[in-house]
């Protein structure tokens, strides 16, 4: 078994031989969940899903793709009397649209179908690994949904290396009400000292061979005892959570509702939480036409 690490971030400038991916270069299967369907007994209509490039101004390279996730019933800009929260979800080293266990594709479909719904964007990054450009893309990315849409308060949630962007973002900019990390790694993430009394909720599989559990342990330890923190370590589990993908994910949605000041009743549970719009053998070949798998990126 190979030795986990601490770190997939990568030193230098961006490479010359890569450019950025764009909206384009992602199969139409990613943009919603297969079973998306499930969803509609509830009586609401199917939530938009909306390709987007977003500008990012630092250089002439500067467009980022995601794919939005919108409430059915959202009115632009966000009312006062309605909460004015979005998640953005952020995937590894390889960057990618679908998350870990193909988690991201389903937690957002179902965020957006929520009574109240929450507006979620899948970004991929436009030089994944690289912390100073994709931080430059999670603020473009933000920027755009408060200008476009009046949304001023965010969720960063992010995968393996995703852990660097979210917590050097979340520690230096208040609009950022919350963090959550699968798997995250250690290195660029100082900014978890300067979240507090924000949330954060670390998650981990035992079983990690590509970053150490020991990561989301020193996180949980690095953020202090003046906020709310909680860490879950799944016995065995690997670096996509793959056994533990439908705990992992109804964990993050209780989370990111939470953090937009929403209850999850009963009803909801039933009609959204607890719903399966990802069967488990399709998990990893979403992961593939996402690109969260590509290199350094692994399962396990």
């Amino acid at each position: 078994m190979a030795t986990a690490k601490a770190t997939l971030s990568v030193d230098g400038p961006k490479p010359s031989n890569a450019p950025p991916r764009t909206i384009d270069d992602f199969d139409g299967d990613v943009s919603r969940p297969p079973h998306a369907s499930r969803l509609l007994s509830r009586g609401k209509s199917q939530a938009q899903v909306e390709k987007l490039t977003i500008q990012v101004e630092d250089g002439p390279d500067g467009f980022v793709p995601g794919f939005l996730h919108m409430p059915p019933d959202f009115t632009s800009p966000a009312p006062v009397t309605h909460h004015r929260t979005a998640a953005i979800l952020l995937s590894g080293a390889g960057g990618g649209v679908v998350g870990p266990s193909s988690i991201y594709l389903s937690l957002a479909a179902k965020l957006a179908a929520l009574g109240s719904g929450v507006p979620a964007l899948r970004l991929d990054y436009r030089y994944p690994a690289r912390n100073r450009y994709c931080v430059a893309d999670v603020r473009a990315a933000m920027g755009f949904l408060q200008d476009l849409y009046g949304l001023d308060c965010f969720v960063l949630v992010g995968w393996s290396f995703g852990g660097a962007p979210v917590f050097t973002i979340g520690g230096s900019d208040k609009r950022v009400v919350g963090c959550a990390t699968i798997a995250s790694q250690t290195a660029e993430t100082d900014g978890i000292r300067r979240l507090a009394p924000r949330p954060v909720l670390l998650l981990h599989g035992t079983g990690d061979s590509t970053l150490s559990p020991s990561c989301s342990e020193r996180l949980y330890s690095t953020y202090g005892d003046k906020g709310s923190k909680r860490i879950e370590l799944f016995d065995g589990d690997n670096h996509a959570l793959g056994r533990n993908a439908r705990t992992a994910e109804t964990m993050l949605l209780g989370f990111i509702a939470g953090c937009a000041g929403l209850r999850v009743d009963d009803s909801e549970k039933k009609g959204v939480v607890d719903r399966e719009l990802i069967d488990e053998s399709e998990r990893m070949e979403l992961m593939n036409k996402g690109g969260d798998l590509r290199p350094p990126e692994r399962i396990q």
